[in-house]
């Protein structure tokens, strides 16, 4: 299994924006680190990006995640990166 890093943003006033898709959204990521295909996700301290890491054989399953997420269907997440990561240490 390939590691993925995931980097986006976040629209603006996301945190007012996000409320009422937040429990959605929470309990989705939570079957997904269940699973074992989520390792960490959430917002940077500025509130203006998100960072997660996931882990699946498929970049563009990782890329259908996202698309699938609330958050990217009702605009709170405007755009993101997935990157293949190797773990050093």
């Amino acid at each position: 299994m390939d590691q993925f890093v995931l980097w986006g943003s976040y629209c603006e006033d996301a945190l007012l924006k996000r409320t009422p898709f937040r429990e959605e959204h929470l309990q989705r990521l939570s079957l997904l680190k269940e699973k074992g295909i989520l390792k960490t996700l959430g917002p940077t301290k500025c509130n203006r990006y998100v960072f997660g890491i996931f882990k699946s054989g498929d970049i563009e399953y990782i890329r259908s995640l996202i698309k699938e997420d609330v958050y990217w269907r009702e605009g709170i997440w405007t755009n993101f990166e997935i990157y293949s990561w190797t773990q050093a240490f």
